[in-house]
């Protein structure tokens, strides 16, 4: 009897010890996870509490799950269940629930990397495959995009597989043509006092643009090209100003728009 309740007794700290350790091991994983997105939202200058509550969370269920799944094995393991068959018949399921579910499990994997990696956020301007426009919504399933002309894109993730994020890294390359027959250093001189006029009157350059000099030669007219850095999200904005000052200034100027010209040949022979 003593015997009995020795062994019994044993038992029951050893599942003790176990359930106490997969509570500590969850809210272990729990808090560091925490801190390592708060720690990169620093670094990374980013301020999204939607997002690191959603990776936390998700992240936070999956340890959960896991960690009581392996839980629950171990005491059955102590209660003297074979573990062999449950493993079998988990694997059997999980493989059907796999086949059954590859576009969703897809979908919701490459959304949780979209998340954790940063790749854009809520209010970006992204492009992906022939869909562009502002980041309403991330979800683990699906991406919801609205498009400049007012359509709402929604996006499986799964289907993501390239994006452009006009957003990270505000700049503008503006390409202005002048014609061969122009004075290229006045064009060059024009075009730095008015990128100046510009940055003093548009808030949305952050600072004074600068002009990079002849970026290649066409056939009718020399390249000059502008660079300048703007706001989040106010490229577009940016750029249009710039092009409309730029080629205003240039008329002003006497430098016009260069076009194509073709030579026409008259043919000098008698006709018969």
């Amino acid at each position: 009897m003593l015997t009995w309740l020795a062994e019994w007794g044993w038992t029951l700290g050893k599942i003790a010890v176990i359930w106490i350790s997969g509570i500590l091991i969850v809210k272990l994983v729990r808090r560091t996870l925490q801190r390592a997105l708060d720690h990169q939202a620093q670094i990374g200058g980013r301020k999204n509490a939607r997002r690191r509550q959603t990776l936390i969370r998700l992240a936070s269920n999956v340890v959960t799950y896991t960690v009581n799944f392996l839980v629950i094995l171990l005491i059955l393991e102590q209660l003297g269940f074979s573990l062999m068959p449950l493993l079998a018949g988990a694997g059997v399921v999980g493989l059907a629930i796999g086949f059954g579910a590859q576009n969703l499990v897809r979908d919701v994997i490459t959304g949780f990397f979209i998340l954790f990696e940063d790749q854009f956020g809520v209010g970006d301007v992204i492009q992906t495959g022939n869909f562009k426009g502002t980041v309403e919504e991330i979800g683990l399933r699906s991406t919801r995009i609205r498009s400049w002309s007012g359509e709402t894109h929604i996006i499986p993730n799964g289907k993501i597989e390239s994006v452009t994020n006009f957003s990270q890294h505000n700049a503008v390359l503006l390409d202005v043509s002048v014609p061969y027959e122009a004075d290229i250093d006045e064009a060059v001189q024009v075009i730095r006092g008015t990128i100046h006029q510009a940055h003093e009157r548009c808030d949305a350059l952050l600072r004074e643009p600068e002009v990079l000099g002849v970026q290649s030669l066409e056939e009718s007219s020399a390249v000059i090209r502008i660079f300048a850095v703007c706001a989040p999200n106010r490229h577009f904005a940016a750029a249009k100003r710039l092009q409309d000052d730029v080629r205003s200034a240039l008329g002003e100027a006497g430098i016009n728009v260069p076009y194509p010209r073709v030579a026409a040949l008259q043919n000098m022979g008698t006709v018969e």
